[in-house]
């Protein structure tokens, strides 16, 4: 967009992304700011000015959310190596037209990973999560997310993990598939975690440090047979559908 000037305004930045990037707003980038992952320069009058540095730092972090599913804490270190030139924008890569994969948004982790510590509210979830306010209460009123108390003075809050399950919804609400269907995710998630949390009960009542890592450890590897194993059945009856279907 030539403007006569080398900078863009907040409302030019949308336009500018808006192609690749469709669900976003002013507000989340407003959040983004907040969370000090951007920070634009200011007229006298308290504008934002956009260069075209912070054009493609937006595009970097757009890019994690919707491809990746990274919480802020990542993404900020994420940043700290784009600014020292370890890493870059991630840039499309050229060919025929054909649809690039797109990553795994899910991740094995460590039980034992710290997460990075979140509190948004509802409307910053929508924005954050890229869905519609009404899509977020969907999902708290049916289960999907979990509201968490907020201290003193502060309603409830979601934290790093809600807002993984936010963006996987919305991905789910995309395909037509609604935030009630999505409870007995919840439900199966549950009844899997009550199971694997009876097989390390005994190791915790030892109290000891020791026994917590061995716990922590077994539920690490019981979680990803969990997957597996879940991930088997479903290709298992899918692909008896497509063969009914011949």
């Amino acid at each position: 967009m030539k403007t006569g000037r080398p900078f863009m305004s907040i409302g030019e930045v949308i336009d500018a992304l808006q192609t690749d990037y469709p669900d976003v707003t002013v507000s989340k980038i407003r959040f983004l700011e907040s969370a000090g992952l951007i920070d634009p320069e200011r007229t006298p009058a308290g504008y934002r000015k956009f260069y075209q540095k912070d054009l493609e730092r937006l595009r970097f972090i757009l890019k994690l959310q919707r491809d990746s599913y990274l919480p802020l804490k990542v993404i900020g270190e994420r940043l700290a190596e784009y600014d020292a030139g370890v890493a870059g924008p991630a840039v499309e890569p050229a060919g025929d037209g054909a649809a690039a994969p797109r990553p795994e948004v899910e991740r094995d982790e460590d039980l034992a990973e710290q997460v990075a510590p979140l509190s948004l509210s509802e409307m910053e979830l929508a924005n954050a999560a890229g869905l519609e306010p009404a899509h977020v209460k969907a999902l708290r009123d049916f289960g999907v997310i979990c509201e968490h108390p907020g201290g003193a003075g502060v309603g409830p809050v979601f934290d790093a993990d809600d807002l993984i399950v936010a963006r996987l919804s919305r991905e789910f609400i995309r395909f037509g598939i609604e935030p009630r269907h999505l409870k007995m995710f919840r439900q199966f998630a549950d009844r899997e975690a009550m199971l694997l949390q009876q097989v390390v009960t005994p190791m915790l009542r030892h109290r000891s440090p020791e026994a917590r890592k061995q716990a922590t450890q077994s539920l690490s590897d019981l979680s990803r047979l969990v997957k597996k194993l879940r991930h088997a059945f479903l290709r298992q009856n899918l692909r008896s559908f497509l063969s009914a279907g011949e």
